[in-house]
């Protein structure tokens, strides 16, 4: 799998792309991944990106030339069924772990992280295939919600976590919040664990860990609760 990252601030994906799970994947061969400053296919001197927008209003639009060159740098001239153009946008569709489970199976992956008021429509409506929000909360820009994307992706491809139970035992994966988890010692300042977990009874064991996730769902998420009463019916 291979993503591209087109962003003005190439900087901030240092750090976590040489680290922990990312780094491991790409190390292995799992994934490849790309950053791509924007600013390396501007047209001018001063290496601008953006101008005001068109019938005023406040900040900085994209400039569509520099987001046209990058993204056919990434992806080619033409459009394929191998590549998906994204864009992070608090307008787009709100990420989740069945979206990143879909995107686990794509082969390519482009992302373009907005910033200031927007982008030009017209890279919207001739390149991106997909826009994504990761909340219902505005950030400086979509790098912060990119990285996200990426780790949870990346965690998903085979091979990437030390157990590959490990990316299916896990809250949303079966459309509910997992369950609490305990280690040693069995007593902590007056806090003992679960008997039942010690009991080495493992019918008994993933009984209670189903309780307490659909109690941990319906007292703290019951929009998920709701939707997994919704699909049984």
């Amino acid at each position: 799998m291979r993503f591209d990252i087109i962003t003005i601030f190439p900087e901030i994906f240092q750090g976590a792309l040489g680290s922990g799970i990312l780094r491991r994947a790409a190390l292995a061969g799992l994934v490849e991944i790309r950053v791509v400053n924007l600013r390396d296919f501007a047209a001018d001197k001063h290496r601008s990106v953006d101008d005001r927008p068109y019938g005023g209003g406040e900040g900085m639009v994209f400039t569509p030339g520099p987001l046209f060159a990058a993204v056919e740098y990434c992806r080619g001239p033409v459009k394929t069924p191998e590549s998906r153009v994204v864009l992070m946008t608090p307008q787009g569709r709100t990420w989740s772990q069945q979206f990143a489970e879909s995107f686990s199976k794509l082969p390519h992956v482009v992302l373009i992280c907005g910033r200031y008021e927007g982008i030009d429509q017209r890279v919207i409506d001739s390149l991106v295939e997909e826009e994504i929000s990761i909340g219902d909360y505005v950030l400086t820009g979509g790098e912060i919600p990119a990285l996200a994307v990426l780790d949870s992706v990346i965690r998903l491809l085979p091979g990437a976590l030390g157990n590959s139970d490990s990316a299916v035992n896990e809250s949303f994966s079966s459309g509910a919040l997992d369950f609490p988890q305990y280690t040693r010692p069995a007593e902590f300042r007056g806090m003992a664990v679960p008997e039942v977990l010690l009991s080495g009874d493992h019918a008994r064991i993933r009984e209670w860990r189903r309780q307490q996730a659909e109690a941990r769902t319906g007292s703290r998420r019951p929009d998920l609760a709701a939707g997994t009463r919704a699909g049984e019916a």
